[in-house]
């Protein structure tokens, strides 16, 4: 019944918050390019942590203590090589997509093989965020009255198609502010709870936390470990430049403020609060270990059901079990509206290309972009049961080893077109972009059955670097300048 009244409450919440948003010209798009930056950093950080991070990271704490926050710390240099390096570019070019820098870099069949890898590891990486979402709603609520999976994935997806579909990302920037709120809010009531029932002050819990073990933050000793500190700490720096810098969703927001001195406001903002908002929730993993070994409570069999499980039994009281409603039913949107308005302005801008050959579909680019939208909706419904069907022991891992195969493409891409002026033959680049993540997957296992040497997230830019060298085979030195303008 609370989860029902919160899922009640919050869609009216969304409501307001798209009429209030997607106001005004170009906003499914651009958001007329009048977002205040203030208000898309913060709402970065709920579009970012999600539901995935609201469950799994608290329950990471069991297995590799607090080790996830040395990538936390590669996040934010990562940030600001996407403001300086990154954002500058794509307000040179005025660009709406980012993968129309491919097409002015190299030609237009890159245009389409980036756009291509981005619409694959989003569906992919969103579909898993929302599959964890669903199957937490779906275990604690939907089996009850005997609503199937696939009805609470349909109907959770038909109410982020009725907020959107006007508004697009003029009304996410506001919907993920409101998000992250309820998010932010349901952390430090869940926090507070726990402490309560620990007999801890905030502050006691706090250092109770620091002194036990399970707190234990950077791993030095084996490099053979995928928690070693300097490969999370890249990878870290490199997951945030292709998962924000070179993701079409992440950066759409982005590009909706003013002009580039926002943009990079917003985004050292958002980048210096990622890393004490992942410590709260760390600590709030450990506290939860905490409450299980008191009470004499079996741990779940994976991370995952950490929270969930004391929020079922009811061991942290209603007050906690109405903010985790709250906050999961906050993350369930979020997971997949921003997604479903970046897939559909990618699709529509670099695979139709639609505003330049609207009339050739036989309608106009604006019922097109309304087709492709419902279509992306569909596909959502399609990889949310697939990932279901595969099932994962930790989505957030899972989601991280998938962007190391389908982000580093798009890393090696943009890299090599950015710091090399050579041309390369168009229509070479998709051999490349998928012969590099097969090579990288057949790497891994060779390194593995002979050394034992599994790559971690490390993969990412291993795969990026594979990448630029194919690149580099299909291309040529660039022409060199006539006298005239050497000259000059």
């Amino acid at each position: 019944m609370i989860i029902a009244l919160a899922v009640m409450a919050y869609f009216g919440l969304l409501l307001v918050a798209a009429r209030f948003g997607g106001r005004g010209n170009g906003a499914f798009f651009r958001g007329g390019r009048k977002s205040p930056w203030p208000v898309v950093a913060f709402g970065m950080i709920g579009a970012s942590l999600s539901g995935v991070t609201f469950i799994s990271v608290p329950g990471m704490v069991a297995a590799t203590g607090m080790s996830y926050l040395q990538m936390c710390m590669g996040f934010f240099f990562g940030y600001l090589l996407v403001a300086f390096v990154l954002i500058p570019l794509y307000y040179r070019h005025n660009l709406t997509s980012i993968y129309g820098y491919l097409e002015t870099r190299f030609g237009g069949v890159s245009r389409k093989t980036g756009a291509s890898f981005f619409l694959l590891s989003k569906l992919t990486g969103a579909a898993a965020r929302m599959y964890l979402v669903c199957m937490v709603l779906q275990m604690y609520v939907f089996d009850a009255v005997g609503l199937p999976f696939v009805a609470t994935v349909g109907i959770t997806l038909l109410i982020i198609w009725l907020y959107t579909r006007r508004g697009g990302v003029g009304t996410i920037v506001w919907t993920d502010a409101l998000q992250t709120l309820c998010m932010l809010v349901a952390l430090v009531v869940i926090l507070f709870q726990t402490c309560r029932l620990l007999d801890f002050g905030f502050l006691e819990g706090l250092a109770a936390v620091w002194a036990d073990p399970h707190s234990d933050i950077f791993v030095w000793g084996d490099w053979g470990s995928t928690q070693h500190f300097v490969k999370m700490f890249l990878s870290g720096v490199f997951i945030v430049v292709v998962m924000t810098g070179l993701d079409q969703d992440m950066m759409q927001k982005n590009l909706t403020c003013r002009n580039q001195r926002d943009a990079q406001k917003n985004l050292c903002s958002y980048g210096a609060l990622f890393l004490p908002v992942n410590f709260l929730f760390m600590s709030l993993g450990v506290l939860l270990l905490m409450v299980y070994s008191r009470q004499g409570i079996p741990l779940p069999a994976t991370g995952d059901a950490l929270l969930p499980g004391l929020i079922a039994d009811g061991v942290l009281g209603q007050v906690a079990l109405a903010c985790f409603a709250i906050g999961i039913v906050a993350s369930s949107f979020s997971s997949a509206d921003s997604a479903t308005t970046a897939l559909t302005t990618s699709f529509c801008l670099d695979i139709l290309e639609i505003e330049r050959a609207g009339a050739r579909f036989g309608t106009d680019p604006e019922k097109t972009r309304k087709y492709v939208h419902a279509a992306m909706i569909l596909a959502f419904v399609v990889f949310i049961l697939g990932f279901k069907a595969v099932g994962s022991s930790s989505v957030i891992d899972a989601i991280y080893v998938i962007a190391g195969y389908t982000y580093g493409p798009l890393l090696g891409l943009f890299a090599f077109g950015m710091l090399s002026k050579r041309r390369v033959m168009d229509r070479a680049v998709p051999l490349v972009a998928l012969l590099s993540p097969l090579l990288c997957f057949l790497i891994d296992s060779v390194t593995l059955s002979y050394t034992g040497y599994k790559f971690g997230y490390e993969m990412l830019l291993f795969n990026g670097l594979i990448t630029a060298v194919g690149l580099r085979a299909f291309s040529t030195a660039p022409a060199p300048l006539p006298a005239k303008e050497l000259v000059t």
